[in-house]
């Protein structure tokens, strides 16, 4: 043999060497340039000698990449090892071998953050996977043959996607699989620092170069797993991330193939093998020359360029789509919030914006709803700015030609000022809606106290006869203490509204009368409350101050008694019951005091008490002009004038509700100066 062969036979040698250093107990592979692996799908060797599982469009697409030949992994009796015995575990029947793995890898996502499915170092009975499929199949298995015993597939998943189906624990985890990819033992993705048993996590789709040892011990039948970052010093963590005990003789046929499966998936990412130990027989797998291995390549700066401008164009769009959603929002917002206010409006003092009212009761949410009534939803607010509260009304008016002779109106009670009315603070329209905003009375409303069992406080006779007095002074205001006559129509218990010292305050005055303005009277209807509305309204549908004092009778009588004005009594019968019936039978009989509320217990001053009850009844006369004004009604309560009792007599004229027999109770005519004729009429009920 000459020189120049011999020169040859060298090279090739040196060559392969390099390359790869294979013998009978394993192989290492520092790069896998001349490499003789069995590739098939995606799988591929770059030109500087990376094992590469490239990105494919196709959602199910894989690839594996094998070494050529396979390995005896398992002794028994009828094989004749020409391994050392010292370098294999003890023999017993069908047993499988010591082996050992090392392998430097990467996984690279074209997006950050949006990596497809993971890949797997895997035993085979053949080199490749026949029907294997991609994606979650991580190109393993398929649909139909998971957990089948005939696969003989021992795999070790380094996956970074979560499938539920088949329990992965997150996104990024390494797991072992015997004939199935529901791994029998899995962990997040970590490593252990000596001395520390707290894992420190590895990202599996960093980027970066990541180191796994595979070894399994015969003798003891454990399979351990363990990574490490390749910043890491060379050195292999003295605790494993894995350590399970495998019994792998049924999954493991005598002769195997060694080798890498990907799945991939559309939101992919490129899987790197930069190099691969393998030991066998109790050989351990050698190291890695580290150092220099191949790394991946750095795209060019035409692709580098395509790449930004194609993730530019992307970002741009969405920024423009945020764009135009944001301005569309607040267009919607501020028409929606917009004040549409013309010109005659601006002579009206007190006018809050709509955009104020709307931040004060939080977008008029129902957890800030106080009630609803006749005249619309009343919200709790705190105005901005301040920490003043206000309740804020909102009432619907759908007569537009006296729409503005409302606000005038509106605007006019806001000057109305007293101690027992609730102050008007101002107003706001939005299209055919109003707003009135009042001060806001903490207590809540009086019916709530007198009516509702869950409210524990029950009000005194002190604190009744107070409230009594305030509102019969707000409505004598109201009738003639003004620059004109201001008809509340509503007058009953759930409009006496009260404040921190529990006094009483009249709510919504004037508010029925201005609901009806602009309508034509010939159509109007009667607005208030059964048990509360004078009887002449059913026929006249016009209120006069004498209403008003029809209805504080009934609030009168409602507060002495604890009774609302028309109820079921709860008599032997069940029958239902007119308020003002009852007393005036207990007038009658000479013991009007027992119509006095139970809850009481007897503690009221006696004649107060029958004050009251007998003015709740003169003010309940069916016939207006036999009623008592307000400016009577307040001296009598204040006690500056005196209902005489046995003086001439006359009637009273009680109009029944729902229809009873009218009843007539002799009184002296000298009690109201004014009552100076006897009056006796049956009415109709009211419809």
């Amino acid at each position: 043999m000459d020189l120049l062969h011999q020169f040859l036979i060298i090279v090739l040698l040196l060559v392969h060497q390099a390359a790869a250093s294979a013998t009978d107990s394993g192989f290492t592979f520092n790069g896998f340039q001349g490499a003789n692996l069995t590739l098939d799908g995606t799988a591929s060797i770059t030109p500087n000698g990376l094992l590469r599982f490239n990105v494919d469009a196709h959602n199910l697409s894989m690839g594996h990449a094998f070494y050529p030949s396979p390995f005896r992994l398992k002794n028994n009796s009828s094989f004749s090892s020409s391994f050392s015995p010292s370098r294999s575990a003890a023999v017993n029947g069908s047993t499988v071998v010591s082996f050992s793995i090392l392998f430097a890898f990467t996984i690279k996502t074209q997006v950050p953050g949006t990596g497809g499915h993971g890949f797997a170092i895997a035993f085979s009975p053949s080199p490749g996977i026949p029907g294997g499929r991609g994606a979650n199949y991580l190109g393993l298995f398929n649909q139909t043959n998971m957990a089948n015993s005939s696969n003989h597939i021992l795999a070790v998943e380094f996956d970074t996607v979560q499938d539920v189906p088949f329990g992965d624990i997150n996104e990024n985890h390494v797991g072992v699989d015997m004939n199935t990819l529901t791994s029998t033992v899995s962990a997040p993705a970590a490593y252990f620092i000596s001395g520390n048993a707290t894992p420190q996590s590895v990202n599996l789709q960093s980027g970066s170069i990541i180191l796994a040892w595979i070894d399994y011990q015969s003798d003891v039948q454990q399979l351990n797993v363990t990574i490490a970052p390749f910043n890491n010093p060379a050195t292999k963590p003295e605790d494993p991330l894995l350590s399970t005990k495998l019994n792998l003789s049924s999954v493991l046929e005598d002769f195997m193939y060694i080798g890498f499966s990907s799945g991939a998936g559309k939101l992919s990412s490129e899987h790197y093998i930069h190099g691969w130990s393998f030991g066998i027989n109790g050989v351990q797998a050698q190291p890695l020359d580290l150092l220099n291995l191949p790394s991946i390549p750095t795209p060019n700066s035409r692709i580098r360029l395509s790449i930004i401008l194609a993730y530019s164009f992307g970002v741009a769009a969405v920024l423009i789509s945020l764009l135009f959603s944001t301005c569309y929002i607040i267009y919607k917002r501020r028409n929606k919030l917009a004040d549409i206010m013309e010109g005659w409006e601006l002579e009206y003092p007190h006018r809050f914006s709509y955009t104020e009212l709307y931040a004060a009761t939080r977008g008029f949410r129902e957890k800030e709803l106080l009630g609803s009534g006749g005249f619309g939803s009343v919200y709790k607010g705190v105005l901005p700015g301040t920490r003043e509260q206000v309740a804020v009304k909102r009432v619907s008016h759908n007569a537009k030609q006296g729409l503005r002779e409302f606000v005038a109106e509106v605007a006019s009670l806001g000057r109305l000022r007293h101690r027992n009315l609730v102050q008007l603070q101002g107003w706001c329209r939005r299209r055919d809606e109003l707003l009135l905003v009042y001060e806001f009375m903490p207590n809540g409303s009086l019916d709530s106290f007198l009516f509702d069992d869950s409210n524990a406080k029950n009000l005194g006779w002190e604190e009744r006869f107070n409230i009594l007095k305030g509102i019969a002074s707000g409505l004598l205001y109201l009738h003639e203490g003004w620059e004109q006559v201001v008809v509340h129509r509503d007058v009953k218990a759930s409009n006496v509204l009260l404040d921190g010292e529990m006094n009483g305050r009249l709510g919504d005055f004037g508010l029925a009368r201005l609901y009806e303005h602009g309508k034509n009277p010939q159509t109007t209807r009667v607005v208030g409350t059964l048990g509360y509305m004078a009887p002449e309204l059913s026929r006249t549908g016009k209120a006069a101050a004498s209403a008003d004092v029809f209805s504080f009778g009934a609030l009168l009588l409602e507060v002495a008694c604890g009774r609302r004005p028309i109820e079921m009594w709860g008599s032997e019968e069940d029958e239902e019951m007119v308020l003002i019936e009852r007393v005036l039978r207990n007038w009658q009989s000479g013991d009007i005091l027992s119509s006095m509320d139970s809850r009481l217990e007897g503690r009221f001053v006696r004649e107060e008490a029958e004050v009251v009850l007998k003015l709740g009844v003169m003010c309940s006369q069916a016939v207006p002009h036999m009623r008592p004004t307000m400016r009577q009604v307040v001296q009598y309560l204040n006690g500056d004038a005196v209902i005489p009792r046995d003086l001439g007599l006359n009637s009273v004229v009680v109009h029944d509700d729902l229809g009873f027999e009218q009843l007539v109770l002799p009184y002296p005519v000298s009690e109201v100066p004014s009552f100076n004729s006897t009056f006796s009429q049956r009415w109709s009920p009211i419809i």
